[in-house]
């Protein structure tokens, strides 16, 4: 339904805009002046338009306790400019979760990298410490003797 009406819609603005163009060339000089300093001035009052980061993304809002109050008021000058990084940060949404990701499975391979090093020095100094005969070390099931033991 919503389809219909925008086509009506358009095509009433077609047909408005097709009227204004036959009769521009009627329109009296004083009046085309008068439009003319009516447009200046209603394009002087509009307001910014937003950026398309603020649109598509929003912006992001601390929310930590006593955390939106650095930032997001900080000043008639730096608001600006702090708002302006915010929106910026928060048009970043996907790449915080992704980094967060790649960081903690790094965090994670060096914290089992540093448990597999630290079994094989327990290993190395187990046998240093016992007195066992060469034969021992050259078992296979050795090292699983030693694992289970200490």
């Amino acid at each position: 339904m919503s389809s219909a009406l925008e086509t009506k819609e358009n095509e009433f603005a077609l047909k408005l805009v097709r009227a204004l163009d036959e009769n521009t060339s009627n329109i009296p000089t004083a009046a085309v002046d008068r439009l003319a300093a009516a447009r200046r001035a209603a394009i002087a009052r509009k307001k910014p338009e937003k950026a398309a980061v603020a649109v598509a993304a929003p912006a992001f809002t601390p929310a930590l306790a006593g955390a939106g109050g650095t930032l997001a008021t900080g000043g008639s000058g730096g608001d600006h400019r702090a708002k302006r990084l915010l929106a910026r940060l928060g048009g970043l949404g996907l790449a915080w979760p992704l980094a967060a990701l790649i960081i903690g499975l790094a965090g994670i391979a060096y914290w089992e990298d540093q448990q597999r090093k630290a079994e094989l020095a327990d290993i190395d100094a187990a046998m240093m410490s016992d007195s066992l005969p060469i034969d021992a070390y050259l078992d296979h099931g050795f090292n699983a003797y030693l694992t289970r033991n200490h």
